[in-house]
C-alpha cells in the first residue's frame, strides 16, 4: 500500500504521483474474472453473459473479462445500431467478438426508435434552436465548455448542427430544448436495455453491464437505459485503469487508439465535450487527489497545473457527483407506518 507524506501542516496525504492510477493489469484481471464467474453462476444463478458491444473500449474490456470468465461460447455479444450510429461501431465490434472467439447478434433499433417518435421529439426540439434544420440537411450534436479548468462556470450546453460541407452551426440551448433532446435521445438507451434483457433472459443470461467510474458516479449513463444491469464489473475504474486493462487483455489497437464518443448524435460528439469537460488522465488524477485528500498545491505540482486550476476541477468533479445521486438511488418507498 502507498504510504501517505505529512504536510508541513501536519495532514496526512496520499504518497500522489504522475503514476498514481497504474495498476497490476495481470492481477486486476484475475480477480475480476474470479468475481465475474462467482456473481453469474453463483450469486445470479445464470449460465453466461450478454454484453451490449460497440466498438468502444468499455464494452472490449468487459466482453473480454467475460469471456475469459465464462468461456467464450457462453458469451454473446450484441450490436445494436440505429440511424445515428457510426458504421466504423459494428465493424469494430465485430472485430472485438471474432478475436475473442464470442457469437454476435445484431439488433438494428431503428425501427423500434422510430416507433417511440425518438427521432420526430428530437428533431422538434433541435427546430426550437435551429429553424432550419432537418435530419436529411444536418447531422448533430450537443457539446459543453471543455476549459473547465480555466474559469469557474456551471456547465451550459451548446447544440451544433452540420452540413455535408462540414460547416457548422453553434448556438447555446435554451433549457426546455436541452432537455427534450436528452428526453427523446435517452430512448435509444433504453431500448437498447430492453433489447439485452431479451437476449439474456432467452439463454438464461446475466446482462453485464459496461460503464467505468467515471460514467458511473459523475453520473454519465441513463438510468434504466445503459445503466440497467445485472452486473457491473469495471464500475469501481477509472477510465485510464480501463485502458490499461485493455492493453493487457489484447483489445485491438484499433478500438484502444479509438476516441470515446457517445455514438448517440449523428455529427459524433466525444465524451470529453459532451459530458465531462476534461482529458480522461487529469480527470481521474483529480478525482483521485480529490478522494484522498491531496491538497490542491500537491496536485498541482503533480500535474503542472496552478492551484486554482486543480481546485476548478475538484469542484467540476464534485458537482456532477452531486447532482446525479439520484441516478444511482434506487426507487424510493414509503415505509409501512
Amino acid at each position: 500500500m502507498t504510504q501517505g507524506l505529512t504536510s508541513q501542516k501536519g495532514a496526512i496525504f496520499l504518497n500522489f504521483s504522475k503514476d498514481s492510477l497504474k495498476i497490476d493489469a495481470a492481477r486486476v484481471s484475475e480477480e475480476l474474472i474470479t468475481e465475474i464467474r462467482n456473481q453469474v453462476r453463483g450469486t445470479l444463478k445464470k449460465s453466461g453473459a450478454v454484453v451490449g458491444i460497440s466498438g468502444g473500449l468499455d464494452s472490449s474490456v468487459v466482453l473480454a473479462l467475460c469471456a475469459r470468465a465464462l468461456g467464450p461460447e457462453r458469451v454473446v455479444g450484441v450490436m445494436m445500431p440505429e440511424r445515428d450510429s457510426s458504421p466504423d461501431s459494428r465493424t469494430l465490434a465485430q472485430n472485438l467478438a471474432d478475436k475473442f472467439g464470442v457469437e454476435t447478434v445484431v439488433e438494428d433499433i431503428t425501427a423500434g426508435l422510430e416507433g417511440t417518435g425518438c427521432y420526430r421529439r428530437r428533431d422538434e426540439a433541435i427546430r426550437q434552436v435551429f429553424a432550419e434544420y432537418d435530419p436529411i440537411t444536418y447531422k448533430n450534436k450537443i457539446t459543453i465548455p471543455t476549459n473547465i479548468l480555466e474559469k469557474e462556470t456551471f456547465n451550459f450546453f451548446n447544440l451544433t448542427i452540420e452540413n455535408s460541407k462540414g460547416e457548422t452551426k453553434t448556438r447555446r440551448m435554451p433549457p426546455s430544448a436541452y432537455l427534450k433532446i436528452v428526453a427523446a435521445s435517452n430512448f435509444k438507451q433504453r431500448l437498447r436495455m430492453t433489447t439485452l434483457y431479451y437476449q439474456a433472459e432467452k439463454r438464461n443470461y446475466a446482462v453485464a453491464g459496461t460503464g467505468n467510474k467515471d460514467e458511473h458516479c459523475q453520473g454519465f449513463f441513463v438510468k434504466y437505459g445503459d445503466g440497467g444491469a445485472d452486473l457491473k464489473p469495471i464500475a469501481h475504474l477509472f477510465k485510464v485503469q480501463v485502458y490499461q486493462l485493455a492493453e493487457y487483455l489484447g483489445v485491438p489497437d484499433e478500438i484502444i487508439g479509438r476516441i470515446p464518443t457517445t455514438d448517440t448524435y449523428s455529427a459524433g460528439s466525444t465524451q470529453e465535450e459532451f459530458f465531462f469537460g476534461l482529458d480522461f488522465y487529469r480527470m481521474d488524477m483529480l478525482w483521485h487527489a480529490m478522494e484522498n485528500n491531496v491538497p490542491a498545491d500537491e496536485a498541482a505540482r503533480v500535474l503542472n497545473l496552478t492551484t486554482q486550476q486543480v481546485e476548478r476541477g475538484f469542484v467540476n468533479i464534485q458537482r456532477k457527483i452531486d447532482a446525479t445521486e439520484y441516478l444511482r438511488m434506487a426507487p424510493l418507498e414509503i415505509e409501512h407506518q
